[in-house]
């Protein structure tokens, strides 16, 4: 059971990746796409939560939601200080021509 729940952990964060990559390409846009991880961030904690609570059948099991909820929440932030950074570094190479 727990290599159930491990598999659907790393699954929740690839596909929040990748539609926040898919946001990227559409919009072009980093600050966009890690505002989508943080909405995804909280969509698959929910959907992560709900789910092993039907299967463990145990109020606790709402905590994986939340721990899924927190490694796609630090994603997002890493994503953002990703897009922080570029946008430092476009700025000042502008300015430096």
């Amino acid at each position: 059971m727990d290599n159930f729940f491990i598999i659907l952990m790393v699954l929740f964060i690839i596909i929040a990746n990748m539609i926040a990559f898919i946001a990227y390409r559409k919009k072009n846009n980093l600050y966009f796409s890690a505002f989508i991880l943080l909405l995804l961030a909280v969509f698959f904690g929910a959907i992560g939560g709900s789910l092993a609570v039907m299967v463990i059948r145990d109020p606790f099991a709402l905590f994986y939601g939340m721990q899924i909820g927190y490694f796609l929440l630090i994603n997002s932030v890493i994503v953002l200080m990703v897009a922080i950074l570029a946008t430092v570094i476009k700025k000042y190479n502008s300015s430096k021509m």
